[in-house]
């Protein structure tokens, strides 16, 4: 079975700007790239988890959100990491989005994820508490600083 680093978007990848879409304010936070690459390294497939619900808002479409994704997993590829998928909600309620686990489990179910192995990373206690009810053997609050995270 795989293992998977499970990442939210905004303030664990990105500086959270609040409903970002736009590729020119988007801002990697330092390390990020680093980081994952040392995941991959270890094994780890890496799965963005991300609740979208500026969507449901009308604060940006489905469309805005893929080109955004795409672009970041271009430069994550340039930095030479691969993203394995971005499982991601719309909605501002319902089984997937966070702290509710949906988007974990569709992800393992996926992939065939072992996830008492594999281990999660967000910036706010619903990411931890989404990745716990998803059965992620480790949940972490990110505090901004990759360089004190250990895998």
């Amino acid at each position: 079975m795989a293992k998977a680093l499970f990442l939210d978007r905004d303030g664990t990848i990105n500086v959270d700007t609040a409903y970002l879409y736009e590729i020119e304010k988007c801002v990697f936070i330092d390390g990020v790239f680093d980081f994952c690459r040392r995941a991959q390294e270890l094994g780890y497939l890496i799965i963005v988890i991300t609740n979208q619900s500026g969507i449901a808002r009308g604060y940006y479409t489905e469309s805005d959100f893929r080109k955004l994704t795409d672009w970041m997993n271009g430069e994550f590829a340039r930095h030479g990491v691969t993203v394995t998928d971005v499982f991601h909600c719309p909605e501002l309620s319902g089984p997937d989005r966070k702290p509710e686990p949906g988007m974990f489990l569709k992800a393992r179910d996926k992939y065939g994820i072992d996830m008492a192995a594999s281990v999660s990373l967000g910036d706010k206690p619903r990411d931890v508490e989404a990745g716990e009810r998803a059965g992620v053997g480790r949940n972490l609050l990110f505090n901004g600083d990759y360089s004190e995270i250990s895998l």
